[in-house]
């Protein structure tokens, strides 16, 4: 497994899990049993999607007495979105080539049926 910054966010992302996760922190940190509520699987199992993320620099965990915080760590997420926008900006040229080329053929007369 390749332990380049950009492929340890996009192998973490790869998961529906670990994403839902991290819409959750989003909004502020959590335990890890908050975190695992809305999920059919035990802690442990959870625990482990943290770790993936953690791997990644997606999040941290502290430490405060007995409650473990988890905290999203967004600047991964910027070098994933960086990497993203220069494919966007692709689509969006390809996709305004195609777009001029189908005015230009929608704009041509038609042509006149054989005598």
């Amino acid at each position: 497994m390749s332990t380049d910054p950009l492929s340890l966010t996009f192998a973490a992302l790869a998961d529906p899990t670990r994403r839902a996760i991290l819409a959750r922190l989003s909004q502020g940190e959590s335990s890890v049993k908050a975190l695992a509520e809305p999920f059919a699987m035990s802690l442990p199992a959870v625990s482990k999607h943290l770790k993936v993320l953690e791997r990644a620099g997606l999040i941290t965990r502290g430490r405060d007495a007995q409650w473990r915080p988890c905290r999203l760590e967004p600047e991964p997420l910027r070098g994933a979105s960086e990497w993203l926008e220069h494919y966007s900006r692709f689509w969006d040229q390809s996709l305004g080539r195609l777009d001029a080329v189908l005015r230009e053929i929608k704009a041509k007369p038609p042509d006149e049926p054989a005598a």
